[in-house]
């Protein structure tokens, strides 16, 4: 009776880590999907600094001419 129920205990751990490990994963993927979404609004307002600057260089450009 001990060998059962020291599998049953086992596989009840097994289960338990998998979950815990799976919900740390979950919890960390969560955490990559609001940094890529923090980084790619600092992307879109670099480019959009870099095309206001442009814009400003061109000008600045013609009206030297």
């Amino acid at each position: 009776m001990f060998w059962p129920m020291l599998a049953i205990a086992l596989g009840f751990l097994g289960i338990a880590v998998l979950g815990l490990l799976g919900i740390r994963v979950f919890l960390e993927a969560q955490r990559l999907g609001r940094q890529v979404a923090h980084t790619t609004e600092r992307i879109h307002q670099a480019a959009e600094d870099l095309e206001r600057a442009a814009t400003d260089l061109t000008r600045t450009g013609q009206a030297l001419r």
